[in-house]
């Protein structure tokens, strides 16, 4: 697979297909067991441990239930300490959070989970996003808002690969389309394309 910039590729597949391996490899949370995987030109466990410039959701977003959305978003942020409030606040309100709520992340809806899930992987303003079901637990109208949105960053440039269980999703933003079917991965035409 060769993800171009300003692109937004799909990987469908039945559960336990590998899917999420995959994205669990590029970010360098797992090892492969032959060959490589190179992210803008660094092989991801040897030049670098995690790809730079990358966002993630991988599985269900986890979270400080205590702390409210805001809170964990600096908590993260504090890590690599390279955005400030504002930009947390902006990825927030992009997402449809509000981050002066108190509202401790225990009490969220799974949908507002997932929000700030977004919300965390998008707060650097990275260049590639790696979305491992983003839109779990939205309502149709919170979809709509999210697919808008990823078009939006597509637009700006930003390289997304998203994994769905949800054709519609998956037809209504990939360029590329790529199926999981035990140990291969074929490429198939998206629906976008045609």
């Amino acid at each position: 697979m060769r993800l171009q910039e300003g692109r937004i590729y799909g990987i469908v597949g039945d559960n336990g297909s590998g899917k999420t391996v995959l994205l669990k490899l590029i970010c360098g949370f797992m090892k492969p067991d032959s060959g490589t995987v190179t992210v803008n030109g660094k092989v991801i466990g040897k030049d670098a441990d995690f790809p730079e410039n990358t966002g993630i959701i991988i599985e269900a977003p986890g979270f400080l239930p205590n702390y409210s959305g805001m809170k964990n978003l600096e908590y993260l942020a504090s890590i690599r300490g390279k955005i400030g409030k504002e930009q947390i606040e902006s990825a927030m309100k992009t997402v449809g959070l509000d981050p002066s709520s108190k509202l401790r992340v225990g009490k969220y809806s799974l949908g507002m989970k997932q929000r700030l899930g977004i919300a965390q992987a998008i707060m650097e303003d990275q260049q590639l996003l790696i979305l491992d079901e983003p839109m779990n637990a939205l309502d149709k109208d919170a979809v709509e808002e999210m697919r808008k949105l990823f078009l939006s960053f597509k637009a700006s440039g930003k390289t997304m690969l998203i994994v769905s269980h949800n054709e519609g999703d998956i037809s209504a933003l990939c360029d590329e389309v790529y199926e999981f079917d035990g140990a291969k991965i074929k490429k198939r035409e998206s629906l976008r394309a045609v």
